[in-house]
């Protein structure tokens, strides 16, 4: 991407901070004085993960993701289980498929080493999401900072709250209007779709009973997930780019190559097609509100002020 471009993104994403002053306290330089070497710590962290597994970049964005649509951006995704605590690694839709906490862990690690007790898990993992997502060719943002950690987590809220790679139109636009998210935001924010995989459990149905599917992409799909095993076997989001962030994914919903069923329900004949459309023919305008519905989805819910606590370790409260 062009120097010009990056820049465009800035400039729009910065602009975008302006539409949340309930999150006023929330602020790109949170951190100037007292932990100036922490965007470039995290940066350097994300540059050495994604160059040994280009697949970290989605699963740190999914990371971020999770943890926002339950009860906000405050690293409770992150928490481990102990005998007196339930946390939501082991909900529905994050077991043996979260990925990227030893990726976070290394990350409070050095930043610890520079800026102790200073650093909350939240802001690290929203600065990791942004540098992933840079580090394969996507759009870079401003990322708003001083989050703090949540003491408690919700694995009731994570079943119920994460929107269902079976879910239609209708539920995921429920879904995200919940989080104070338009159809808008959706349709951008599911373009993270153009990295990563997903497993066959999630997309089974998809290539075997539905009917708004490219034949020869249900075909190449049941070589690697057959009707009955394999649930864990793996298949990208994107067949054409899967390392690529760009737009790909969206060409892929017009040709009905759409992986899971809640990804081609953004191109089905219904009120997201329009949008869709656009962003598959136009990768700025993808990038530009790709960035802005990042800035939007890391406002929700933050633990500011003295709430929370800026944990030490990611995995388990002060």
């Amino acid at each position: 991407m062009s120097s010009i471009n990056k820049s465009f993104f800035v400039i729009v994403s910065m602009l975008s901070l302006l539409a949340f002053p309930s999150n006023a306290q929330l602020s790109p330089s949170f951190y100037a004085r007292t932990c100036p070497k922490l965007q470039s710590i995290v940066r350097t962290t994300m540059r050495q993960a994604v160059a040994t597994e280009p697949r970290m970049a989605a699963s740190i964005l999914r990371l971020f993701f999770h943890d926002c649509f339950v009860q906000g951006c405050d690293a409770s995704v992150l928490l481990d289980d102990t005998a007196n605590f339930t946390g939501e690694k082991n909900a529905f839709p994050n077991i043996n498929s979260l990925r990227g906490f030893n990726v976070i862990d290394n990350i409070k690690t050095n930043v610890e080493a520079a800026c102790n007790a200073t650093v909350s898990c939240a802001d690290i993992l929203a600065l990791a999401a942004r540098d992933g997502v840079v580090r394969v060719g996507g759009p870079s943002w401003p990322v708003p900072l001083g989050r703090r950690d949540s003491r408690t987590a919700n694995q009731s809220a994570a079943n119920s709250d994460l929107p269902a790679p079976f879910a239609n139109l209708s539920s995921l636009i429920s879904a995200f209007a919940a989080k104070g998210l338009t159809p808008k935001d959706l349709t951008a924010l599911s373009g993270a779709h153009t990295i990563g995989k997903a497993q066959c459990l999630l997309f089974r149905t998809r290539i075997y009973n539905e009917t708004n599917i490219d034949p020869n992409f249900a075909a190449t799909r049941r070589t690697t997930c057959p009707f009955t095993g394999g649930n864990s076997n793996l298949a990208p989001l994107d067949l054409v780019t899967p390392t690529d962030f760009d737009n790909e994914y969206y060409a892929n919903l017009l040709n009905q190559r759409g992986l899971l069923h809640s990804d081609q329900e953004l191109f089905n004949g219904g009120s997201q097609d329009a949008l869709t459309s656009t962003y598959a023919a136009n990768n700025t305008a993808f990038f530009k509100d790709f960035a802005i519905a990042m800035v939007k989805m890391g406002n929700i819910s933050p633990l500011t002020g003295t709430n929370g606590e800026i944990r030490r370790n990611c995995r388990v409260v002060n």
